[in-house]
């Protein structure tokens, strides 16, 4: 691994974020920290980072909301902290794409562990699905680009997001509700059946790449998994 990679830190609370980034130069990386989200972004904007350690209570905006912006600039890797340990937050977390979600309080050792430990995974990217040996599917999340049998599909954004969801867990079924949350910005907004539209036109344009396979899996009164192929 490249030494001197800059880590991102999205936390407001001082006394933390100084703890991260002593334990992080110890660990030969570059940290850069940031109090509020906004910030965080546009540091993104302009400096190559190679992973984010996000706080989800920030004082200005979620760290879910920071992690929906961070996917349009090609997200690197983010590892969640939060206060809150519950399991809708952190299935919340990992459905935005988060690749690690740690509770306060925490180990910096333990946390240092994780972000050498995603980054080793990051390397290697372009991402097969752990249930597809045969490389059926690609995930450049850099570039926020899914291929499906070596094809690039083209997807608009909350096609996108909604695929990487299902591609993150295949065989988990996941609710209409949880794939309006890892989709939509504001799933509030969004309708069961604008769901079902969006899986609709995901599976024409799976069908273009692929005319024989039908990937997506429809559970009534449940919602859609991915086929583990």
């Amino acid at each position: 691994m490249p030494s001197r990679q800059t880590i991102l830190i999205v936390e407001d609370e001082q006394s933390i974020a100084e703890t991260i980034t002593y334990a992080l130069q110890t660990e030969g990386f570059a940290p850069v920290w940031k109090a509020t989200g906004r910030d965080a972004l546009a540091v993104l904007g302009v400096q190559t980072v190679a992973l984010v350690v996000l706080d989800v209570g920030l004082p200005d905006m979620s760290g879910f909301d920071v992690c929906r912006e961070m996917q349009k600039l090609g997200a690197p890797p983010v590892i969640f902290l939060t206060a809150r340990s519950g399991e809708v937050d952190r299935i919340v977390g990992l459905e935005l794409g988060a690749d690690d979600y740690l509770a306060k309080p925490f180990s910096p050792r333990e946390l240092t562990a994780r972000v050498r430990a995603i980054l080793r995974r990051a390397n290697g990217k372009s991402v097969a699905s752990p249930s597809s040996p045969a490389g059926l599917w690609q995930h450049d999340e850099a570039r926020c680009r899914i291929l499906y049998r070596g094809q690039a599909l083209d997807l608009t954004r909350n096609e996108y997001r909604l695929l990487a969801a299902l591609l993150a867990a295949p065989g988990r079924v996941f609710s209409r509700e949880q794939l309006m949350t890892a989709a939509w910005d504001d799933p509030g907004a969004a309708l069961d059946r604008t769901v079902d539209a969006h899986v609709k036109l995901l599976r024409a344009k799976l069908r273009d790449a692929a005319p024989e396979s039908d990937p997506i899996v429809t559970h009534r009164g449940l919602g859609y998994s991915l086929r583990e192929e």
